[in-house]
């Protein structure tokens, strides 16, 4: 199941552009009721009145219409290098990946209970080699210090504009910067993609050919415009220049929702 439906998305869009239903309604014909209630979640628009309101928002008309009318869902396997965890009781996603050692790994966004990350990492049993940081929300960062109190040699990664989020740790994480690759094994990387817009320290980090996104690319969505300094336009045009350029094959796996492709997301995303 998509982590946005066609409420979501109209939602997300309407604030990013700054339209609202009286502009929508004036330009389309459509009553203001009705766009209300989509707005809230109650019923959804035909495939005639979802094409006529998209191009106002700046959304695709045909895939705005699929996402409506719930013709498209991505089938996206994990990597064999990725294990998922949920972050009870948050709605959002955890992930480790490894090396071909299968007991090097790093963690994406230390959150939710901590027995729940532990039991996660044990499971390998895995020496933990990085606490890798998307942004500053509590549903991706909130159980950082008891992940980094039993890994103490794990090294916490997470954009400077977003590293008060974890407190005191904030002086320990490594201050990377857009584009920069960490070392990973004899041979392996992770590089982060500084994508701001969702907060100000978005991030992705890449590892071989998945990309974990965060909150900041979502299957058939994106995340909220929260930055103090970046924009919604900013999150469009770092999925447009940063994600997009990546390969298509290149599998995505987001904070929320299910995992997705480039080439999924090129197809099928009605912000794009």
């Amino acid at each position: 199941m998509l982590e946005d439906d066609f409420s979501d998305v109209f939602r997300k869009a309407k604030r990013g552009t700054g339209v609202d239903d009286a502009t929508i309604a004036k330009r389309t014909g459509l009553a203001v009721a009705d766009l209300a209630a989509w707005t809230k979640g109650e019923g959804i628009p035909g495939e005639d009145a979802a094409r006529a309101l998209a191009p106002l928002l700046g959304l695709d008309p045909g895939k705005l219409a699929d996402l409506a009318a719930q013709r498209w869902e991505p089938h996206v396997g994990y990597p064999a290098d990725v294990r998922h965890h949920p972050h009870d009781p948050h709605p959002s996603n955890g992930y480790l990946f490894h090396l071909e050692d299968g007991r090097t790994a790093a963690l994406i966004d230390p959150a939710g209970l901590p027995a729940t990350l532990m039991r996660a990492i044990g499971e390998g049993p895995y020496a933990l080699r990085y606490i890798l940081i998307t942004h500053k929300h509590a549903d991706h960062c909130d159980a950082t210090a008891d992940v980094a109190r039993a890994f103490p040699d794990a090294q916490i990664v997470m954009h400077r504009a977003d590293v008060a989020a974890i407190g005191s740790l904030a002086h320990k994480a490594l201050p990377i910067t857009d584009g920069e690759a960490l070392p990973f094994g004899d041979a392996a990387e992770i590089r982060m993609l500084h994508t701001p817009g969702h907060t100000d320290g978005s991030s992705c980090f890449l590892f071989k050919s998945t990309l974990f996104t965060g909150d900041t690319l979502f299957a058939g969505s994106v995340g909220g415009a929260f930055g103090d300094v970046s924009t919604y336009d900013a999150i469009l045009e770092r999925v447009r220049t940063k994600i997009f350029n990546l390969d298509d094959a290149t599998v995505l796996m987001p904070g929320h929702g299910p995992p997705s492709t480039v080439a999924e997301e090129k197809a099928h995303n009605p912000f794009f």
